[in-house]
Protein backbone atom coordinates (compact mmCIF):
# COMPACT_ATOMS: atom_id res chain seq x y z
CA UNK A 1 0.00 0.00 0.00
CA UNK A 2 1.22 3.49 -0.77
CA UNK A 3 2.51 5.97 1.87
CA UNK A 4 1.55 8.97 -0.60
CA UNK A 5 -1.84 10.98 0.78
CA UNK A 6 -5.00 10.63 -0.60
CA UNK A 7 -6.87 13.39 -2.02
CA UNK A 8 -10.99 13.01 -2.69
CA UNK A 9 -12.53 14.61 -5.46
CA UNK A 10 -15.82 15.46 -5.81
CA UNK A 11 -17.33 16.99 -9.03
CA UNK A 12 -20.28 17.11 -11.21
CA UNK A 13 -17.88 16.48 -14.63
CA UNK A 14 -16.39 13.00 -15.29
CA UNK A 15 -13.93 15.07 -17.29
CA UNK A 16 -12.89 17.77 -14.78
CA UNK A 17 -12.85 14.24 -12.28
CA UNK A 18 -10.32 12.58 -14.47
CA UNK A 19 -8.11 15.77 -15.19
CA UNK A 20 -7.62 16.60 -11.96
CA UNK A 21 -6.81 12.82 -11.29
CA UNK A 22 -3.93 12.81 -13.90
CA UNK A 23 -2.51 15.73 -12.37
CA UNK A 24 -2.33 14.88 -9.10
CA UNK A 25 -1.47 11.54 -9.67
CA UNK A 26 1.95 12.88 -11.62
CA UNK A 27 2.37 15.18 -8.08
CA UNK A 28 2.38 11.83 -5.80
CA UNK A 29 -1.48 11.63 -4.95
CA UNK A 30 -3.42 8.96 -4.55
CA UNK A 31 -7.02 9.66 -6.04
CA UNK A 32 -10.17 8.81 -5.38
CA UNK A 33 -13.50 10.35 -6.72
CA UNK A 34 -17.51 10.73 -6.93
CA UNK A 35 -19.71 12.99 -8.31
CA UNK A 36 -21.29 15.12 -6.53
CA UNK A 37 -24.99 14.47 -7.85
CA UNK A 38 -23.98 10.74 -6.30
CA UNK A 39 -23.22 12.13 -3.50
CA UNK A 40 -26.53 13.60 -2.84
CA UNK A 41 -28.84 10.83 -3.92
CA UNK A 42 -26.89 8.47 -1.68
CA UNK A 43 -25.81 6.53 -4.59
CA UNK A 44 -22.25 6.96 -3.53
CA UNK A 45 -21.71 6.11 0.31
CA UNK A 46 -19.62 9.06 1.53
CA UNK A 47 -19.06 7.79 5.10
CA UNK A 48 -17.92 4.30 3.67
CA UNK A 49 -15.64 5.86 0.82
CA UNK A 50 -14.13 8.03 3.97
CA UNK A 51 -13.21 5.32 6.25
CA UNK A 52 -11.88 3.16 3.18
CA UNK A 53 -9.55 5.89 1.70
CA UNK A 54 -9.54 8.59 4.06
CA UNK A 55 -8.54 11.44 2.01
CA UNK A 56 -6.58 14.28 3.80
CA UNK A 57 -7.91 16.95 1.56
CA UNK A 58 -11.24 16.95 -0.76
CA UNK A 59 -11.34 18.99 -4.01
CA UNK A 60 -15.42 19.97 -3.94
CA UNK A 61 -16.61 22.14 -7.00
CA UNK A 62 -19.03 24.02 -6.00
CA UNK A 63 -20.89 24.42 -9.17
CA UNK A 64 -24.30 25.88 -10.26
CA UNK A 65 -27.21 25.72 -8.50
CA UNK A 66 -24.52 27.20 -5.82
CA UNK A 67 -26.73 27.39 -2.71
CA UNK A 68 -27.76 23.57 -3.09
CA UNK A 69 -24.15 22.35 -3.81
CA UNK A 70 -23.36 24.70 -0.41
CA UNK A 71 -25.39 22.48 1.56
CA UNK A 72 -24.20 19.61 0.28
CA UNK A 73 -20.53 20.71 1.39
CA UNK A 74 -22.05 21.59 4.54
CA UNK A 75 -23.40 18.10 4.90
CA UNK A 76 -20.27 16.47 4.38
CA UNK A 77 -18.07 19.16 6.23
CA UNK A 78 -20.06 17.67 9.23
CA UNK A 79 -19.74 14.50 8.43
CA UNK A 80 -18.13 12.17 11.34
CA UNK A 81 -16.02 11.10 8.69
CA UNK A 82 -14.75 13.93 7.73
CA UNK A 83 -13.32 15.65 11.10
CA UNK A 84 -9.84 17.00 9.94
CA UNK A 85 -10.17 17.25 6.65
CA UNK A 86 -8.90 19.99 4.53
CA UNK A 87 -11.14 21.16 1.36
CA UNK A 88 -10.28 23.52 -1.57
CA UNK A 89 -13.26 24.42 -3.93
CA UNK A 90 -13.51 25.14 -6.78
CA UNK A 91 -16.06 27.15 -8.91
CA UNK A 92 -17.17 29.32 -11.48
CA UNK A 93 -18.05 32.43 -8.95
CA UNK A 94 -15.41 32.43 -6.59
CA UNK A 95 -16.55 36.06 -4.81
CA UNK A 96 -19.95 34.16 -4.31
CA UNK A 97 -18.82 31.13 -2.77
CA UNK A 98 -15.98 33.30 -0.81
CA UNK A 99 -19.21 35.58 0.47
CA UNK A 100 -21.68 32.41 1.39
CA UNK A 101 -18.19 30.64 2.81
CA UNK A 102 -17.42 33.45 5.26
CA UNK A 103 -14.25 32.19 7.64
CA UNK A 104 -15.17 28.92 7.16
CA UNK A 105 -11.97 27.35 9.09
CA UNK A 106 -12.93 24.07 6.96
CA UNK A 107 -11.51 25.52 3.47
CA UNK A 108 -8.00 26.13 2.67
CA UNK A 109 -8.75 27.61 -0.74
CA UNK A 110 -11.54 28.69 -3.16
CA UNK A 111 -10.34 28.86 -6.56
CA UNK A 112 -12.41 30.20 -9.35
CA UNK A 113 -12.82 28.77 -12.96
CA UNK A 114 -10.75 28.37 -15.40
CA UNK A 115 -8.13 27.15 -12.71
CA UNK A 116 -4.65 26.56 -13.52
CA UNK A 117 -3.66 22.96 -12.61
CA UNK A 118 -0.70 23.88 -10.96
CA UNK A 119 -2.79 26.35 -8.64
CA UNK A 120 -5.01 23.17 -7.69
CA UNK A 121 -1.52 20.74 -6.56
CA UNK A 122 -0.40 23.67 -4.59
CA UNK A 123 -3.47 24.44 -2.80
CA UNK A 124 -3.72 20.52 -2.07
CA UNK A 125 -0.01 20.45 -0.99
CA UNK A 126 -0.65 23.03 1.16
CA UNK A 127 -4.04 22.24 2.50
CA UNK A 128 -1.90 18.56 3.74
CA UNK A 129 1.27 20.23 5.57
CA UNK A 130 -1.64 22.58 7.58
CA UNK A 131 -3.98 19.82 8.24
CA UNK A 132 -4.29 19.58 11.85
CA UNK A 133 -2.67 16.13 13.77
CA UNK A 134 -4.17 13.97 16.40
Amino acid sequence: MSNAPVVAVFNTSEDTIELLRFVLQQAGYVVVSAFTHFLRDGKTDLEALMRQYQPSVIVYDIAIPYEQNWRLFQQIRASPACVGVRFVLTTTNAAHVQKIAGREQHIHEIIGKPFDLDQVVRAVKEAIHERPTG
